[in-house]
């Protein structure tokens, strides 16, 4: 007697249930140190990652830090610059001014010079013609651009003479060299006596001995020929 398909099936299932399942494999001592030593080398890499990790954060804290403070030196920098850019417009602006004047007053003074030295020109010109200098050695006129000739040794040969008083006024022709070449009396003692003759007469031989610091033109150095007055004071 055969039983049904379905009541097989199930005694088969129910078999299959009841059968004890096999025990796994317990691993071995070596397999177990592998494991360990594989856990602890990963543990290792790991705090290696996260040391890395820290230091990586660190260093991008460091370059935030580093890039604010550029930011904050470069906004200071460029408030500088734009400062530095005002000043120098003005300065140059300035400039520019005082060059322009600086300029201006140099063509001033070149054209006055200029017209100085045709006037000097013009000038000497005049005083030729008008003092009359005719010739090679012909004594000049004092005028306000010649230095008078000066006699060193007046004081020492004023003459001395008895019964005269007053002032006696010689013109003496003074060469180049300083020399007395030529006197005249152009102021004697008043009256017509013995004694102012005399004191006329001796006044006129002192003038002959007089030494000069001759005259000199408006250069002060070139000496010139003059007629100089020289006053001889009597007492």
């Amino acid at each position: 007697m055969r039983l049904p398909l379905s009541l097989a099936l199930m005694f088969t299932l129910v078999a299959a249930q009841a059968a004890p399942k096999p025990k796994p494999a317990q691993p071995t001592v070596k397999q177990l140190q592998s494991q360990v030593k594989q856990l602890s080398d990963e543990r290792a890499e790991l705090k290696e990652r996260l040391a890395a990790l820290d230091g990586l954060q660190q260093e991008a804290a460091d370059a935030r830090k580093s890039r604010d403070l550029a930011r904050e030196e470069a906004g200071s920098l460029r408030k500088e610059i734009e400062q530095l850019k005002a000043s120098m417009s003005e300065n140059q602006h300035g400039l520019d001014n005082i060059l322009g004047d600086l300029k201006k007053a140099k063509a001033e003074q070149a054209t006055v010079q200029d017209e100085n030295a045709d006037l000097k020109k013009r000038l000497s010109e005049m005083e030729t013609r008008l003092h009359g200098r005719t010739g090679d050695g012909a004594p000049v006129v004092l005028s306000s651009e010649v230095t008078p000739a000066k006699a060193m040794n007046l004081a020492r040969l004023t003459p001395s003479v008895r019964k005269a008083h007053g002032v006696v006024v010689v013109n003496v022709l003074v060469s180049e060299a300083g020399d007395a070449m030529e006197v005249r009396l152009i102021q004697g003692l008043a009256g017509d006596g013995e004694w102012v003759a005399k004191a006329n007469e001796a006044c006129l031989d002192a003038a002959k001995r007089l030494v000069f610091d001759p005259a000199r033109a408006a250069d002060g150095k070139t000496p010139l020929k003059v007629w100089q007055g020289v006053g001889f004071y009597l007492e």
